[in-house]
């Protein structure tokens, strides 16, 4: 076990990264105590105002295990210790909520944690934010490697800066936008305004899912990073990645910058599948933590790399029944197309939300626009309380969920169809790329 210092993080793996995951070691509440009293000298905290940062429910990870210790180990003696939800665009969270991902009752938030204030990110209150300065041209163009060149005001929740120290703690896994979630990216869009967000969204859209996701040094993430330069307050980051069964493989913490770095390595190990072939048919079926498309179109995300050309993703939701509760009326609007059918069209889309036009991207998959004529790569239907006439509105297909079996998909991956049981989380890519995600 090394809990020592390793540049500017602290590492706490109990067993080599071949060896985390399901079957392997795991980080268990001991290990995580002690990295935090390692972490956190109560000293440095006396008196002062600490905000954590955490993620909603559409994240898997044992923020309350966290929570507690770092309330345990800081929580008397600094003067606040309070929660902020690193929502994004997501809807707010009730106090219940709020309670249910750090693992402790209401009652519990009125007694023992009393002194811990709740805070939901307000991305859409102008109040609720603060420009902190702009991404130049110059800096758009030298960081998206020329892709866009225009000034990027970055806005942040006023709240960061009335702390003397803000704590990220939150899980990473590959991500359709950024490469691999976590570190500054709960800073943006976690706690961001809508300029930002709605920029480096587009970008991450425009160099597309599968050229991005479970890739590091995306030029999305080089964004977030510099707008993370500019949040000029002390902040920290546990970096957690958890295993598919729940269990936490590896916890890191130090810089934003470091302890991403350190977790997005290990998530690599765990977090990514590989298959042999591409397959005909894949159904993604989601947990209820995705409770609308916006969030459910992970099974997408996470699963476009494998399907083959021509072949057909469901997602298989029951209980979603919304395309977005913040977005809804925008999709309705421009529905689900590729990347170029925008692009070749820009002047009748440039002025609609650039993120919702990357969550449609994201979602559709693949393809080209040829004579006018949009073309994806493979055909991806919903299986969910979405009625049929509205997703035939939103350009995406449409299957009954009453009429899947799960069992009529399993075990049947030889006969080149894929069934995901929790999808949403782990990437899924082949072991020889095709041309079309980067691939030779």
């Amino acid at each position: 076990m090394d809990s020592g210092q390793k540049s500017d993080y602290f590492s706490l793996v109990l067993k080599t990264i071949s060896e985390v995951g399901p079957a392997g070691g795991k980080v268990g509440e001991t290990e995580v105590l002690q990295l935090v009293a390692q972490a956190l000298r109560v000293a440095d905290y006396e008196g002062k105002r600490v905000l954590l940062i955490v993620p909603d429910h559409t994240r898997t990870a044992p923020v309350g295990l966290l929570f507690k210790a770092i309330f345990a180990r800081i929580g008397a003696a600094t003067k606040e210790l309070d929660v902020l939800t690193a929502l994004g665009t997501h809807p707010a969270m009730s106090e219940e909520a709020i309670c249910k991902r750090l693992e402790i009752s209401v009652a519990e938030h009125g007694g023992q944690y009393s002194k811990v204030r709740f805070f939901n990110h307000e991305w859409d209150n102008p109040a609720a934010l603060t420009e902190i300065g702009s991404l130049t041209s110059t800096d758009v163009s030298e960081l998206t490697d020329g892709l866009f060149s225009m000034d990027v005001p970055v806005e942040i929740n006023k709240l960061v800066f009335k702390y003397d120290q803000v704590i990220i703690v939150g899980p990473v896994f590959p991500h359709e936008v950024v490469g691999f979630s976590g570190g500054n990216k709960y800073l943006f869009p976690g706690v961001g305004g809508p300029k930002i967000l709605n920029f480096f969204h587009w970008l991450g859209a425009v160099v597309t899912n599968p050229m991005i996701i479970g890739n590091k040094w995306t030029p999305v993430r080089k964004v977030v990073d510099r707008a993370g330069a500019l949040v000029k307050v002390n902040k920290a980051c546990f970096a957690m990645v958890v295993a598919p069964d729940k269990s936490l493989a590896g916890l890191f913490f130090g810089t934003p910058e470091g302890a991403w770095d350190a977790a997005s390595e290990l998530s690599k190990q765990v977090h990514i599948v590989y298959k042999d072939k591409p397959f005909k048919t894949v159904l993604s079926k989601m947990p209820p933590m995705y409770d609308d498309l916006w969030v459910a179109g992970k099974g997408m995300y996470k699963l476009e790399p494998v399907v083959a050309d021509g072949g057909e993703l469901i997602i298989y939701a029951p209980h979603v029944t919304e395309i977005s509760v913040t977005h809804g009326r925008v999709i309705e609007e421009v529905g689900y197309h590729c990347r170029d059918y925008f692009l070749q069209q820009w002047d009748k889309f440039k002025d609609h939300p650039w993120g919702v036009l990357a969550h449609s991207t994201h979602v559709r998959g693949i393809g080209r626009m040829e004579n006018g004529i949009e073309k994806c790569r493979i055909k991806v239907t919903l299986a969910t309380g979405i009625p049929e006439q509205l997703c035939k509105k939103i350009n995406l297909g449409y299957r009954d969920p009453k009429t899947i079996r799960t069992e009529d998909f399993t075990n049947r991956e030889d006969e080149g169809i894929l069934f995901v049981p929790k999808a949403g989380e782990m990437l899924y890519h082949l072991k020889q790329q095709p041309k079309w995600a980067g691939g030779n």
